[in-house]
């Protein structure tokens, strides 16, 4: 089964510029086994955060590469910058097609809902219900469940702006397209949204 890894990269202030070329250079390494699927720097939210996408043939694929990062003294090559590394694990909703490079923002907003014990299968049968009439308003580039931590799901939206974000959910809402119908049933308070911005290197603009 194919693996998804989100690695959060806090950096010290005012460093994120001088740590980009690093990460360009450690993420198109050709040598590396991880297909590298976006790169993107925080705008609303966490700041002095670097967000990267990246997917795994299977399990024992990402263990490699998870050692390997760890194992590494200046992991993608920012170490002297870099403050705190977060991974986290995931496997894509199933019926969700294959996330493909392409210009589709430039604006992204990454959101994590945290769900209530067991409620991973029907989030994801109310999901696969409504996701056609949602992406009617605007596109959805993925959505992931998470194989460690807490029960969770985090999905990425692209956008053309922040005002095509704002009117297009606010369209889907309206429309009654938008959330799931008994989707938040099984959702927990705690949910994040961050607004991104892809680098000019990552595959998913």
């Amino acid at each position: 089964m194919k693996l998804f890894e989100l690695i959060t990269l806090t950096l010290q202030t005012a460093t994120t510029g001088r740590a980009l070329p690093a990460l360009e250079q450690a993420l198109t390494d050709r040598a590396q086994t991880a297909t590298f699927l976006g790169c993107w720097t925080t705008e609303i939210g966490a700041l002095n955060q670097v967000i990267i996408l990246r997917s795994h043939a299977d399990a024992e694929a990402l263990l490699t590469a998870r050692q390997a990062m760890l194992d590494a003294p200046s992991p993608f090559g920012c170490g002297e910058w870099l403050v705190r590394m977060e991974t986290e694990t995931f496997a894509s909703f199933p019926f969700m097609p294959e996330i493909l490079a392409g210009s589709y923002g430039p604006i992204y907003e990454l959101r994590s809902y945290r769900l209530k014990p067991g409620g991973l299968q029907p989030t994801l049968a109310k999901w696969q219900a409504a996701i056609p009439g949602r992406i009617a308003f605007s596109p959805l580039t993925a959505a992931l469940y998470a194989l460690d931590g807490e029960p969770r799901i985090t999905h990425l939206w692209p956008y053309e702006s922040l005002d095509a974000r704002n009117t297009q959910r606010a369209e889907s809402v309206r429309a009654g397209a938008w959330p799931p119908k008994g989707g938040p049933d099984w959702l927990l308070p705690d949910m994040r949204a961050t607004i991104i911005l892809p680098t000019s290197f990552s595959p998913l603009q």
